[in-house]
């Protein structure tokens, strides 16, 4: 069982190895009795002491993809700060990230406050202003992504960055479940799926976030976005890289990466940076 103290001592290793960009070994290594609870209270532990703005949050591993990819069989969520956006038009750079990858994501911004235990799809529809297309950056401060359910979700979900395209469509104007995506990187399709592969509906996802945060005291406000989980596999990314995402009757959004020749994202990390 974990105290109090142990679970701080865990939050302080993974701002370290955020910080550093030295990637750790499993939480639950050390931890295998590690809880869903456990892990959460570490990620709140941290997103406290973080200075910023919470923006939004996130649902992960939404899509049997994704859970397949990873090696877990339910959701999680994370929390999207201020200082994680990202720009269209200046690329980012990889050499801040662990291992970073890219999903494509129907993001929602919500215009109205979300009722927490008992939220329902209506109850997400109504409080939609719009979709985006959307591009999340994820990482691992986890070794290798050798990750277990608990440490992705103590390590905030892998969450890393976000960036948001302009355009904006209302609910009523477009089928949640049907929005086709396509994901290209240096201009070649690499991933490609639908909305639907998000528990058979992205707006399932955002309901079961805001009924899981409501545990955790935590309410889905007007004004933060919410990123339901991905639409396809994700991708790796590294410098130099540039990406563009489809999304049929959403638009477009990009994301690209700082060149620095003969170093990739992890790299050194791969080599036995501890």
């Amino acid at each position: 069982m974990l105290t109090e103290a142990d679970r701080l001592a865990l939050a302080d290793r993974l701002r370290v190895a955020e910080r550093d960009r030295a990637p750790i070994a499993p939480l639950t290594r050390e931890w295998p009795g590690m809880t869903a609870a456990d892990a959460y209270a570490i990620q709140l532990g941290n997103i406290r002491r973080r200075a910023g703005v919470v923006v939004g949050h996130k649902v992960g591993l939404s899509s049997k993809a994704m859970q397949q990819m990873m090696g877990v069989d339910e959701p999680d969520y994370g929390h999207l700060m201020a200082d994680m956006r990202l720009s269209e038009t200046e690329p980012a750079d990889a050499k801040r990230y662990c291992y970073p990858r890219v999903e494509i994501e129907v993001a929602f911004l919500l215009g109205a406050d979300l009722p927490g235990e008992g939220c329902t799809e209506d109850d997400v529809l109504a409080a939609t202003e719009a979709f985006a297309p959307s591009i999340e950056l994820i990482d691992s401060r986890i070794r290798d992504w050798r990750i277990s359910l608990a440490d992705t979700i103590a390590d905030n979900a892998s969450s890393a960055g976000f960036v948001i395209g302009v355009g904006r469509v209302p609910p009523h104007e477009i089928d949640p479940r049907g929005i086709d995506a396509v994901l290209f990187q240096n201009g070649e399709p690499v991933a490609q799926g639908r909305s639907d592969a998000v528990l058979g509906n992205p707006v399932t996802a955002v309901a079961w976030l805001a009924r899981t945060v409501a545990g955790f005291g935590v309410r889905l406000r007007a004004g933060h976005l919410v990123l339901p989980g991905a639409c396809a596999r994700a991708v790796d990314a590294a410098p130099g890289d540039e990406f563009r995402a489809e999304f049929t009757g959403l638009g477009e959004v990009r994301l690209s990466f700082r060149d620095a020749p003969g170093l990739r994202a992890g790299s050194a990390d791969r080599e036995g940076r501890a």
